[in-house]
């Protein structure tokens, strides 16, 4: 190719329809939303209190389970949840400690 040429290409022309199109979204290239951004704080409140809701799920269904009213496998499954989201939420919150001392020492 000689320098400096750059072909011409129509991409709406070369793509093609998807089989999810609809009549306001013709092609998936078209297709993007600008995600919802919300702040900081607002997303932590919301994950303590989804971490407290699911924290409290096995000692209710242990109740529920005393009184014959579950099984004892969804006191284990929910407890086993428990455990899981502890331990994301404690290694989430080691990497926020760590990147807030890395910029902490950064030197301006």
């Amino acid at each position: 190719m000689p320098e400096g040429f750059s072909p011409r290409i129509n991409l709406n022309d070369r793509i093609e329809p998807s089989k999810i199109t609809t009549s306001l979204t013709p092609m998936r290239f078209n297709s993007v939303e600008q995600p919802e951004t919300a702040n900081f704080n607002a997303v932590l409140t919301e994950l303590v209190e989804n971490l407290n809701k699911d924290l409290s799920a096995p000692d209710e269904l242990t109740k529920d389970a005393m009184q014959g009213k579950a099984d004892v496998h969804d006191v284990m499954a929910a407890i086993s949840k428990s455990e899981i989201q502890v331990n994301i939420a404690t290694t989430a919150i080691g990497k926020v400690i760590q990147t807030y001392e890395k910029i902490m020492q950064i030197q301006i």
